[in-house]
């Protein structure tokens, strides 16, 4: 049991009724590129290193064609069944927030998108992992930077002057974190401190 294991079911099921085209907010990622994105992270960790290492990124896109250019059927049942062993021991750990993010990106590629609804238990382990990728990715804003859920329970992405409030539900901060536009935040703030935090460059 788990947030991993659950949204790969959700994100694989997804996958299927919306076909290998559907749009993702990856752009310019169809549904194929990301499913073989996936199933790279999962399968072949020679050509994972390349999704962050420059040099590597030809061997990376090389696999991962290779992977896009299967059956869609077969592509998103790789997805489906997750990493092999022993990789397995640590699949919640890692995919998580992955195959959260990544479900939403199919999700909320689709102009009739809306929030799932709020679930304790995704959203505390989802809520758990949110403070190091956002003190990551705010680690270079020039001002202070807090994220909020409705509840009043905050963490601190960035210390600093002037800090800007961005409050949401758990899955909404996590998906503005991620640098996904399609994301329901509230910003509280100094007009400028508040421009400043929305042009950041929020990729991984």
């Amino acid at each position: 049991m788990g947030v991993a294991r659950d949204e790969r079911r959700l994100l694989s099921d997804l996958l299927l009724q919306v076909g290998p085209d559907a749009p993702t907010l990856c752009d310019p990622w169809r549904g194929r590129d990301l499913a073989a994105h996936l199933v790279l992270r999962e399968r072949r960790p020679d050509a994972a290193a390349g999704i962050l290492l420059g040099p590597l990124a030809g061997h990376t896109r090389k696999v991962q064609d290779g992977y896009a250019a299967k059956p869609w059927d077969e592509l998103v049942e790789l997805v489906r069944t997750g990493p092999p062993a022993p990789f397995r021991l640590v699949d919640e750990a890692v995919n998580a927030v992955e195959y959260f993010v990544h479900h939403e990106d199919v999700r909320r590629a689709r102009p009739d998108w809306e929030p799932r609804s709020p679930d304790p238990v995704r959203d505390q382990v989802l809520w758990k992992r949110l403070p190091v990728t956002a003190r990551m990715i705010y680690r270079k804003s020039p001002v202070g930077v807090v994220l909020r859920r409705p509840d009043g329970e905050a963490v601190v992405a960035r210390r600093g002057a002037n800090p800007v409030v961005l409050t949401g539900q758990v899955q909404e901060l996590l998906m503005h974190v991620f640098g996904r536009s399609a994301s329901r935040v509230e910003y509280d703030g100094a007009d400028e401190a508040v421009r400043l935090v929305k042009a950041l460059d929020r990729g991984v």
